[in-house]
């Protein structure tokens, strides 16, 4: 038995504790630890949860919970988000500080990466002055050992006392240990006693004075000594805490002092200095250079000259690959699906169905979904599990790396480089990821231009009309090369765009200074290509289709429709067109193909079916078995190389679907910054797609 329950900022300590008080059979473990240690593996190896184990750009800001069993007990994991302290700095580093302190857990694992444990134990410091049913789990042992790393796993329990266990979660080597660890620290079968950081005598004279005037309000549902130290550091919102949860009015009780800044520096360098320590007496390995590989590589791939190159090579292969490999399938499924349909239209006939009704589900419902299967299914599953190989290899987060100074630059911050990565698996959850960025201003300005990166949802169309109209008149290699190159020239203009609007932005409506971070790149890891394969083509390609199918089906039925109610003589797809025509030929563009994106609020996916169902329900009935099939369809109605740019470049710059729209607001909580981020993209759009059209009409390129 599983399940998942997602939340977040201190809401999530509030369902948390909600959950709990109806699963008090089992006990509460909390999983701690910094990003890129792997904490979101052992999580997924333990409780059995197909979730994403990428641990970069946010994916566990949203706080999971998972239920595994050992032996005659159940235990509930409690994911919280990767951090690398509990200060008060950021949404992440709330959550998993309320929850270990507040949400009472019975034991709580703190995992970290063997192949740079000195930096991962100063978190475990600050845990083991909150409690003492602490866990170490030491990750990446495997990692370590390629590196010629070794921990005495032995001594650093010794010098931490506490549990210290060694694993390799991708391999699920040492999870056995580690839930069998847990399971008698929660049966108080194993006795702890953490290691005590010493302060320098002004500090622990001030800690002695705070735990004697707050102990007795305590009743030991919190560690003293840490409600002293949080008070030295001046941590608000911690101590606002105490009176939420445990109704102690730190106001009435603690000396209101001014924060000493030396005294909050010297905490901190206390901690460092200790893990420095500890991890001296317990790693050691061979000669640096002689064994990082990732180094290495990392010098070409993150290099100010080759860095940038290496990307744009790297993503242009991917498309290529998709590309030449989509041809071939896109064109058996398309004869299957539309022979499929003879066989309907004659059972219809057979069975002497009224005309409207087969009009309405084969040629407008089952052509509809026809084509989505038979154009988007290909180039899906061929481009997630690339994109998902890279992400599992360790490659997203040196995108973000290189892309990290043009964010400054911008005026907006670095981790944006992490949340337009996200966008192009899916805006909405692009948007979520901007919880990431710590300040409001920035993290508007990441949500409202996050749109400007192709999601799922554009890919197959943009992929689709360069292959079968940018390169449709050459034949052989040259023309996948040519479709390559215009998506990647897409893409990097999608960058672009996304940084001019950002600066814009932090120039006018959100003006300010860019915030300083850490990004740390994860070390590269072989790819699991069984996840590879299920990730992607499970929680990617079948999720983007289903929802593609799903709205397709009645889109495709309102087109047929609106094609079919005629008003003297012209139909309501006609009058709609015909009222849009001026404005789109200024765009370069037809009233049909301006409608259809208009119908495609509810999913991007839908915008081509519904430009070709326009066609197709005007006049030209064509069966659509190739795509060669579909350029003539574009060509006899009016399509040139001018009308096809200016479909990819409003493509990706136009307004949100609902599903990012609906996100905006419910992460912004403002339909303004809802509406802002709706006109951003689709101003940039008409702004660009009208300036293209002009100037080509203006050089006679076009007449």
């Amino acid at each position: 038995m599983a399940f998942i329950v997602q939340a977040t900022g201190i809401d999530a300590i509030k369902k948390m504790l909600k959950t709990k008080s109806n699963i008090t059979d089992a006990f509460i473990v909390a999983l701690a630890g910094n990003p890129n240690t792997g904490k979101s593996t052992v999580f997924n190896s333990l409780t059995g949860l197909n979730q994403h184990t990428g641990n970069w750009t946010g994916k566990t800001v949203t706080t999971a919970q998972g239920k595994y069993q050992f032996k005659d007990k159940s235990f509930t994991l409690v994911d919280l988000p990767g951090t690398y302290s509990l200060s008060s700095h950021s949404e992440e580093e709330e959550i998993a500080r309320n929850f270990i302190c507040f949400g009472s857990p019975h034991a709580t694992i703190v995992v970290t990466d063997a192949t740079c444990l000195e930096r991962n134990l100063n978190l475990l410091l600050q845990i083991l002055e909150i409690t003492d049913k602490v866990v170490l789990c030491v990750n990446l042992m495997d990692e370590a050992k390629r590196k010629k790393i070794w921990i005495d796993l032995k001594k650093l329990s010794k010098i931490l006392g506490i549990p210290v266990v060694g694993t390799s979660a991708r391999s699920g080597e040492g999870l056995e240990e580690l839930m069998h660890t847990v399971y008698k620290l929660c049966h108080n079968q194993i006795t702890t006693n953490p290691i005590k950081i010493k302060y320098n005598e002004k500090i622990e004279e001030l800690i002695q004075i705070t735990e004697e005037k707050i102990a007795k309000f305590t009743n030991r549902k919190i560690s003293s000594r840490w409600i002293s130290l949080k008070n030295i550091e001046g941590d608000k919102t911690f101590l606002d805490s105490l009176d939420k949860y445990l109704g102690i009015d730190s106001a009435k009780i603690l000396p209101n002092e001014e924060v000493d800044l030396n005294l909050r520096d010297q905490l901190v360098s206390s901690r460092v200095i200790l893990a420095e320590n500890i991890s001296s007496q317990v790693v050691s390995c061979k000669k640096e250079k002689e064994y990082d590989f990732d180094r290495k590589v990392d010098n070409i791939l993150t290099s100010k000259i080759l860095g940038i190159p290496a990307m744009i090579a790297l993503l242009g292969i991917i498309f290529w690959i998709t590309i030449v490999g989509a041809n071939i399938p896109s064109t058996v499924i398309a004869k299957m699906l539309f022979g499929l349909e003879e066989r309907l239209t004659a059972l219809s006939v057979a069975y002497r169905l009224p005309n409207w009704l087969h009009g309405t589900l084969i040629l407008g419902i089952y052509r509809t979904l026809a084509w989505v299967v038979s154009v988007m299914l290909p180039p899906m599953a061929i481009f997630f599990p690339l994109f998902t190989f890279l992400e599992d290899l360790g490659y997203l987060p040196r995108v973000a790396f290189n892309l990290d100074n043009f964010f400054k630059k911008a005026c907006t911050h670095g981790k944006q480089a992490l949340t337009m990565c996200m966008g192009f698996g899916c805006n909405a959850v692009g948007v979520i990821g901007c919880r990431i960025i710590e300040s409001p201003r920035e993290r508007l300005i990441a949500t409202i231009t996050n749109f400007f990166v192709p999601c799922n949802g554009r890919f197959p169309t943009l992929i689709t009309i360069s292959t079968i109209f940018i390169a449709g008149a050459d034949v052989g290699p040259l023309r996948t090369v040519i479709a390559t190159i215009t998506i990647t020239g897409i893409i990097i203009l999608g960058v672009i765009m996304t940084l001019v609007a950002s600066k814009i932005l932090s120039k006018t409506l959100l003006k300010g200074l860019p915030s300083s971070f850490t990004l740390e790149l994860p070390p590269y890891r072989n790819p699991q290509i069984g996840r590879i394969i299920i990730r992607s083509i499970f929680d990617r390609t079948i999720f983007v289709l289903g929802r593609a199918t799903a709205v397709a089906a009645p889109a495709g039925l309102f087109i047929w429709l609106m094609a079919n109610t005629n008003v003297r003589d012209l139909s309501l797809l006609d009058y709609c067109a015909a009222f849009l025509q001026p404005f789109a030929y200024l765009l370069g563009m037809d009233g049909y193909i301006l409608m259809a994106f208009i119908l495609g609020i509810p999913a991007n996916e839908i915008v081509m079916p519904i430009i070709i169902m326009s066609y197709m329900a005007s006049g030209t009935i064509i069966e659509l078995e190739s795509l060669a099939a579909l350029r003539i369809l574009l060509i006899s109605n009016g399509w040139t190389w001018l009308t096809a740019i200016n479909v990819m470049l409003f493509c990706l710059m136009h307004f949100p679907c609902a599903t990012t729209l609906l996100t905006i607001k419910k992460e912004t909580k403002s339909w303004k910054w809802t509406l802002v981020s709706f006109l951003v993209p689709t101003i940039a759009g008409i702004i660009i797609t009208f300036t293209v059209t002009q100037i080509s009409r203006l050089s006679k390129l076009i007449v």
